[in-house]
């Protein structure tokens, strides 16, 4: 049956089952541990940290080229690499979630 066309307590029932579904392969999972936890939270973290140090980087680099008067070439990429980590973040916890059977 089609997502659109099933009725609102379809639609519940099948988010239901599928959080359940997951919740079990949780229980189950033997290699997900503390240390896999541990790797995930360090993969988030570099996630954001290299492409905010590649911009700072970059930033300081135009600073000292082509200094602006009114704006700060640092601030900008150190922004646009804080913006770039955070969906290069969601990105890897997005595909962990899939992975998990929890597509939405």
């Amino acid at each position: 049956m089609a997502q659109d066309k099933q009725s609102p307590e379809e639609r519940f029932r099948d988010q239901v089952e599928r959080k359940a579904a997951r919740k079990r392969r949780a229980r189950g999972e033997r290699d997900r541990n503390v240390w896999f936890w541990l790797g995930m939270f360090g993969l988030v973290g570099w996630a954001v940290a290299v492409p905010t140090v590649i911009g700072v980087a970059f930033g300081v680099w135009l600073d000292r080229l082509w200094p602006a008067e009114q704006a700060s070439w640092t601030l900008s990429f150190l922004l646009i690499g804080v913006a770039l980590g955070c969906v290069n973040a969601w990105y890897w916890i997005k595909r962990e979630s899939r992975h998990d059977g929890n597509e939405q």
